[in-house]
């Protein structure tokens, strides 16, 4: 049995001490995938501490088929789906606010440029530009694209976590790239899976 099991089993008889570990194991992974699929750091905290809590609620029935970091990419994923799928039957929202301070430039800019304002400039907008394109999939387009090439997960893994053949995850995957290309084209950017 391996730890995590250790520590599911001890968390679903109500060792709370297990499950602030496990809490604490995969919270990073879960808040980083999260973000990945909202692009907000605040909807990414949120969307965490519902997987956490749907974690909290469903460990008594974790049959182990699969590991528990992939169940919680699983959970992170479906409430995703679930929370746009309300938001657009609830809300005419086009577009989500997109916040400056929610861009991470170093991930984007080279560390010997860090001080330049023109490398940070151009980060900032480049990063505007991708998380407008990535506004524009549809949830399921943006959570196969977000997977493969923020997450680098495997076309399988991927299909596991959706509950989905291999082939939609290609065919999902192809008009995303082809949606983020149009909308990108002006930097000849390439997204090939």
């Amino acid at each position: 049995m391996s730890d995590d099991n250790v520590l599911i089993h001890a968390a679903s008889r109500g060792d709370a001490s297990a499950f602030r570990t496990l809490v604490e194991r995969y919270k990073k992974t879960v808040y980083y995938i999260a973000y990945d699929l909202t692009g907000q750091h605040h909807t990414a905290e949120d969307l965490s501490q519902d997987v956490f809590l749907k974690m909290y609620r469903g460990l008594g029935t974790f049959r182990g088929d699969a590991t528990l970091r992939t169940w919680l990419y699983r959970v992170t994923v479906n409430t995703y789906l679930s929370q746009q799928r309300k938001k657009a039957f609830t809300a005419l929202n086009f577009f989500s606010d997109h916040k400056k301070d929610d861009c991470d430039l170093t991930d984007v800019i080279p560390a010997e440029d860090e001080h330049s304002p023109e490398k940070m400039a151009e980060a900032v907008m480049m990063q505007t530009h991708i998380q407008a394109a990535l506004n524009k999939l549809s949830p399921r387009e943006r959570t196969v694209f977000t997977l493969r090439h923020y997450q680098d997960l495997s076309l399988k893994e991927i299909a596991d976590i959706m509950d989905v053949r291999i082939g939609t995850v290609k065919s999902t995957l192809f008009r995303a790239i082809q949606r983020m290309q149009k909308a990108l084209a002006f930097y000849k950017l390439d997204f090939n899976a």
